[in-house]
């Protein structure tokens, strides 16, 4: 607790926490602050003004990140042909098989791809993989008949937002060890694709707050006028 109160004192010393920076500034302010001993995550964080319990409301949707996310991606195919998609670069592949792991409790894989007639049997274990955030959907581009294409995005480092009960968002963008210039990118990304998710029902302010923020950091408020425009 002691290191993480003199982080947080250097912190204010770098930043005046209470002002809204532009992104780029943002991403400089960041740069600033100390560092933990792990390669922390960086992250958006935003709170919108759209209302939840509207079903036409609801924001999700996916984007590249031009640099990445600085972590592996373990993907999982469902697929009737295992041996192509392992030879495109998936982790894990396979149907029957690969289910019924997941029903015993086997989950290591951070995404799962499904090709469409694979996904007529995968719906099945959907109660076990949508409260994980791990249903291969075609909105995210994860039920798809483009198996290679599929895993070199999810690989390359495309990212998945979706909107919790309370109207927020949590996007990891990177890590401490991006230079500035790739923070920016990735965080420019991702703020680009959120305004552009906003429903076309919704009429008022859109994103209400965003925040830049890493593992062991204060957050730095950026003003995200510029794209509520969209």
């Amino acid at each position: 607790m002691e290191n993480h109160s003199k982080r947080y004192r250097h912190a204010l010393k770098a930043a005046d926490l209470a002002k809204d920076y532009s992104l780029k500034e943002a991403v400089e302010v960041l740069a600033k602050f100390p560092k933990a001993k792990f390669d922390e995550t960086v992250e958006l964080s935003f709170r919108l003004g759209v209302d939840p319990a509207q079903g036409d409301q609801m924001v999700r949707g996916t984007t590249p990140l031009p640099n990445g996310t600085g972590k592996k991606v373990r993907v999982l195919v469902f697929t009737d042909n295992p041996k192509a998609a392992i030879e495109a670069g998936a982790d894990h592949a396979g149907l029957q098989d690969m289910m019924a792991k997941i029903q015993e409790g086997w989950l290591d894989f951070d995404v799962a791809i499904a090709t469409t007639e694979a996904m007529k049997t995968v719906r099945s274990i959907a109660r076990v993989l949508g409260p994980k955030g791990l249903m291969p959907n075609p909105k995210s581009g994860t039920v798809t008949d483009d198996i290679a294409a599929g895993i070199k995005a999810v690989k390359a480092g495309r990212v998945e937002f979706k909107m919790d009960k309370a109207a927020n968002i949590g996007v990891g963008i990177g890590k401490r060890s991006f230079t500035p210039a790739q923070v920016l990118e990735n965080a420019q990304a991702v703020l680009e694709a959120v305004g552009k998710a906003k429903p076309a029902s919704f009429k008022g302010h859109y994103i209400r707050t965003c925040v830049l923020t890493a593992t062991m950091s204060p957050g730095v408020r950026i003003d995200s006028a510029e794209y509520n425009k969209y």
